[in-house]
């Protein structure tokens, strides 16, 4: 099982395929797992790197509190274990707002971002509500709880949905909270206008209560696509595997401005 060692985390990984390469990064209490149908699919022809955040799934707990800053510098010492020089950062959800503070911060590694009904603020009560609700569960050691009706809601099938329990449950309670606590406060909306790469942004066209969040980034960052992708809902990276991947491989071959 590969990992690298950072100030004594052991920061789980896995890296498929050859070619352009592209990191993934996962939400609070799910895991890699989450981007099977990426990194099977996608490493046909660009290079998939996923990885599991500090305290969550195989990576170790971290005594240090989890912060987007903390997990954005675990990806800057993963592409440098891997002699990366620049990558494309795809995030899911929460994990998108990570990729959003990775481009602010080390944008010279940096080939452009991949958000997955992501965020850059949490602005409305709905959102907040269920981000609390898993401090709440995480907090009281409630790991199994979140991660049975996080997975289902994730899962297509019987296979996936068990993969995607049974890494969820070797998440470390402390850690899974710090990240979604860190979610509540986390804000940089008034920064996205510094973000000079490139950003595919992709939404479901049912989830209705994240075009807010679609069209601010939309509207805020200077280079950026934004498309609705028909018939689904939030779960992008398993339940619209097959368009979210095309769209992924079109965007990261586009031919770049001389």
């Amino acid at each position: 099982m590969p990992t690298i060692n950072i100030d004594g985390v052991n920061l789980y990984y896995q890296v498929h395929g050859k070619g352009i390469p592209i990191i993934f990064i996962h939400p609070p209490l799910l895991t890699s797992t989450n981007f099977t149908y990426q990194m099977n699919e996608l490493s046909r022809n660009v290079q998939t790197i996923i990885f599991d955040i500090r305290g969550h799934g195989n990576s170790s707990f971290s005594k240090e509190t989890l912060t987007y800053p903390l997990i954005s510098h675990d990806i800057k010492l993963l592409l440098d274990h891997l002699e990366i020089d620049k990558a494309f950062l795809c995030g899911y959800s929460t994990g998108g707002s990570i990729v959003l503070d990775f481009l602010l911060t080390y944008p010279e590694r940096s080939s452009g971002g991949i958000l997955l009904g992501a965020m850059s603020e949490v602005g409305d009560w709905a959102l907040k509500n269920k981000i609390s609700l898993g401090v709440m569960l995480a907090k009281s050691n409630a790991i199994d709880t979140l991660a049975l009706s996080i997975c289902f809601r994730n899962s297509n099938t019987n296979k996936l949905f068990k993969d995607l329990y049974i890494n969820a449950k070797k998440g470390k309670a402390k850690n899974i909270e710090q990240y979604y606590q860190y979610s509540l406060s986390y804000n940089c909306t008034a920064q996205l206008n510094k973000i000079k790469i490139p950003v595919l942004l992709l939404y479901g066209e049912k989830d209705t209560s994240f075009h807010h969040y679609a069209h601010l980034l939309n509207q805020k960052l200077p280079i950026n696509e934004l498309i609705f992708i028909k018939n689904v809902k939030h779960q992008l990276p398993t339940k619209a595997a097959m368009e979210v991947n095309r769209l992924i491989e079109q965007f990261v071959n586009k031919p770049k401005n001389p």
